[in-house]
């Protein structure tokens, strides 16, 4: 009996809770999607999919929960490693069928299941950033411009592989949120304001000086890689009345959850037709189901998981998990904040899914893997401690970690 409650006092139980609503709330949103697409044979086939998909990923949790921060500190150059490496092999083993769709070789096939590897090399990333932010902050505790650009170069080193390889599929969405991660540990991790300031009024010009070429330009941007389709949604989002595929859907999906007014048309009523609404757009269910109502618990239970989170990571008062609980924070609040932004035409079209909601399972996986880390610091906190005053260094290892 003392060893259940010692393990129930472990678990936190705010963040289950939290994702688990987030799952109900998936699953009767796609039975919704699914059963009002003509294009979809069979509602029962995809739902039985996303339910194995959310069994996998709760597998996921409770198995990162049971390594503790000593295990995951050494770990993580491995976790990197192959996420770099399932990056190269997509390149080359890509699915040609969903490449010729979707012009880009972002997914593996293996007979009618699909895979979409850049998914999972996200936790791998937000792991290997707080290794060597932890690292660095250790060997140099005072905060300079010296120091802060060496740290700065050192984030930039790590990220540039996988960015760089997702590039290559191409995948701009993907690469949006590996730079929201780097941008959350880069401000956490305590860098000067004096280059925090010029740097991010430089990535405004940057996002500025984007959009500027895209309108007026566009060969310039075609010589560095960008694509057709990713042109035509900056102008869909600028004139979604344009009449493309694109723009109609952004269109439709604005009028769905616009129809659903205050409180909703009821769950399972869907009057207006949104493409493959079961994925990137279905926050259009939700709003014309349950409305403006429905949609802010939707918003509240993610202020709640955050939330949760935050309080788990201000409670360990653990340095490593900290970054990484920084990481997965930023993974999914951009997820949110795109997703809903593209839903109802705020932002443009970019495929971000709704985490724990869309369909699809890769997506639901790296979520759920940040799920676990964050959970995994409540469960061994007190066994496992970071402590600056108490790392040392060697020329050969720089594992820095105490019990």
């Amino acid at each position: 009996m003392e060893n259940e409650t010692k393990l129930d006092n472990k678990i936190d139980y705010g963040i289950l809770s939290s994702v688990f609503l987030l799952m109900i709330i998936g699953l009767a949103s796609l039975y919704v999607a699914l059963k009002h697409d003509p294009n979809v044979e069979s509602v029962l086939r995809p739902m039985v999919s996303q339910g194995v998909w959310y069994i996998l990923g709760a597998v996921c949790v409770f198995s990162l929960m049971q390594l503790d921060s000593e295990q995951l500190w050494k770990l993580t150059p491995y976790f990197y490693a192959a996420g770099v490496f399932i990056l190269i092999l997509v390149l080359v083993f890509y699915d040609r069928q969903i490449s010729d769709k979707v012009d880009a070789k972002s997914w593996f096939r293996i007979g009618s299941f699909t895979f979409q590897p850049s998914e999972v090399a996200k936790p791998a990333y937000i792991v290997m950033l707080a290794r060597v932010t932890t690292l660095h902050n250790t060997k140099y505790p005072q905060h300079n411009l010296h120091n802060d650009f060496i740290l700065i170069f050192k984030l930039i080193g790590w990220t540039l592989p996988m960015v760089g390889l997702i590039v290559l599929q191409p995948d701009l969405g993907t690469n949006l949120v590996f730079i929201a991660i780097f941008l959350g540990i880069i401000i956490m991790s305590g860098i000067m304001w004096q280059i925090l300031v010029p740097a991010f009024v430089a990535l405004g010009g940057l996002i500025v000086g984007v959009l500027a070429l895209v309108i007026f330009n566009q060969q310039f941007l075609e010589k560095l890689g960008f694509k057709l389709y990713q042109f035509n949604r900056i102008f869909d989002w600028l004139n979604p009345t344009s009449g493309s595929s694109s723009a109609d859907q952004v269109l439709n999906s604005i009028r769905a959850i616009g129809s659903g007014q205050l409180s909703g048309k009821g769950f399972g009523v869907s009057q207006v037709y949104v493409p493959v609404r079961e994925s990137d757009m279905i926050f259009s269910v939700i709003g014309e189901n349950f409305g403006f109502i429905g949609a802010c618990i939707l918003i509240f239970i993610y202020f709640i998981l955050i939330y949760q989170m935050l309080s788990t990571t201000v409670e360990t008062k653990n340095e490593f998990y900290a970054y990484i609980s920084t990481g997965v924070i930023m993974m999914i609040l951009f997820h949110v904040f795109e997703n809903i932004g593209m839903s109802i035409g705020l932002l443009p079209m970019t495929g971000v899914p709704l985490p724990f909601i869309s369909q699809g399972g890769s997506n639901l996986l790296s979520n759920m893997i940040g799920i676990g880390l964050v959970m995994s610091m409540k469960f061994h906190y007190k066994n496992y401690m970071f402590s600056r005053n108490s790392e040392t260094f060697s020329s050969t290892e720089s594992e820095s970690y105490i019990k």
